[in-house]
């Protein structure tokens, strides 16, 4: 399948700030997801353009301090609050961190130090990912115009199948495993006219879901975006490949 791109990705740098923020509130998502809401008046200046960005968590954990990229989830201006969504492996730094978290607690947030503005008017949208990828495409689908046609093809299971709230027209699949989400990718049916494919995920499968759309879906490097958001044994690893 080829198509030819008439839309184009806005790339906007913001300037960087580091901001001191507390913890307001702490509520579950199912049984493996926090989110943590963050207060504070450096947040009045916050920018966050697209569903793709994300900030620098910095954090002391057992006397060390540590950084980990999060996507911004929801900003309130008036309030000065950013909400964040942990997810609960059962180890991780980040993960051990909001499960000792406490309403008052300090902590740092740094950037976005830019966006990747993906238009919301594209005849379709491709959204796939694993649970790492769960926040990024749960802001996208909420802030998609009503009747947008997503397919999306998310690694999760059981408890970590959070709620879509969107209003677009969403299909959803649901897999088990990396390589059941690179079958069901292989499997879709992509829409007629002009879309963008989006994917986050593990470093070997952002290899593999690159290569399957170039080479087999025919899209051109313009209409997509695939980062590695973790790689396999490295911490806080982040590489965009497209």
């Amino acid at each position: 399948m080829e198509q030819q791109n008439r839309r184009s990705v806005q790339r906007v740098r913001h300037e960087l700030h580091i901001r001191d923020v507390t913890v307001a509130r702490i509520a579950p998502l199912g049984d493996s997801f926090l989110s943590i809401t963050f207060q504070g008046e450096a947040l009045a200046h916050f920018t966050s353009l697209s569903f793709d960005d994300h900030v620098k968590f910095m954090f002391e954990l057992n006397g060390e301090q540590l950084r980990r990229d999060f996507t911004p989830l929801h900003y309130d201006l008036d309030r000065r609050e950013l909400t964040l969504e942990f997810a609960l492996h059962e180890d991780g730094a980040s993960s051990s961190w909001a499960r000792a978290a406490t309403v008052g607690q300090r902590a740092i947030i740094g950037g976005p130090r830019g966006s990747m503005v993906i238009p919301q008017d594209y005849d379709w949208h491709l959204l796939a990912g694993d649970r790492s990828a769960l926040p990024a495409i749960r802001r996208r689908l909420a802030e998609l115009p009503a009747g947008s046609k997503v397919v999306a093809v998310i690694h999760a299971s059981g408890a970590d199948r959070l709620p879509l709230d969107t209003h677009a027209d969403p299909d959803v699949r649901w897999v088990d495993s990396d390589a059941a989400l690179v079958a069901a990718l292989r499997a879709v049916a992509l829409p007629a006219g002009e879309g963008f494919a989006w994917f986050a995920g593990e470093a070997a499968t952002a290899k593999a879901v690159r290569a399957l759309l170039l080479e087999e879906k025919g899209l051109p490097k313009e209409a997509m975006r695939v980062s590695a958001y973790w790689k396999q044994g490295v911490a806080d690893h982040h590489e965009n490949l497209e």
